[in-house]
């Protein structure tokens, strides 16, 4: 029986040099696009459609490309885990929506917060099409001739 993820050093240090570079992310998101208090916080609610986006990207990516190997678990822990962990701020929406409302912004809050989760599961389940689509044109290419599509007089289709 393997050791759980969490006790084993290599792969806490994956998850926390992945946890620093998404967090160094999302911050250089937040100097390039500044919060207005009393507008949409856009740079968090980009960073969190687009990790979500990402996560299911990644995740039907290592699903699709087979059993769980020590490689596939350290990009699934760093990338998932780690980048996309540290890039994604929930901690921050909800002290967002918390200032929208203190300001008196009830409706912008509300479509803010809810927003977020509605878009962000629609942004997860189109990284997850995405994925299978990636994984089954990747694998036409890399799939031989079929020797049966040739027809009657021996020309392939």
């Amino acid at each position: 029986m393997s050791r759980p993820h969490h006790r084993v050093p290599g792969l806490v240090l994956v998850v926390a040099l992945g946890g620093f570079l998404g967090t160094a992310a999302r911050a250089g998101l937040a100097v390039w696009w500044p919060h207005d208090p009393d507008a949409l916080p856009v740079a968090t609610l980009t960073a969190n459609l687009l990790g979500a986006f990402a996560l299911g990207l990644l995740l039907e990516a290592l699903i699709r490309s087979g059993d769980e190997t020590p490689g596939r678990r350290r990009w699934r822990l760093g990338l998932g885990t780690g980048v996309l962990g540290g890039f994604t701020t929930y901690s921050s929406l909800a002290l967002e929506v918390t200032d929208l409302l203190d300001a008196g912004k009830s409706g912008l809050a509300l479509a803010y917060a809810l927003g977020t989760v509605v878009v962000g599961f629609v942004a997860c389940v189109l990284g997850v099409l995405l994925g299978a689509r990636l994984h089954h044109r990747r694998r036409a290419v890399a799939l031989p001739t079929d020797p049966d599509a040739a027809d009657v007089d021996g020309d392939r289709a």
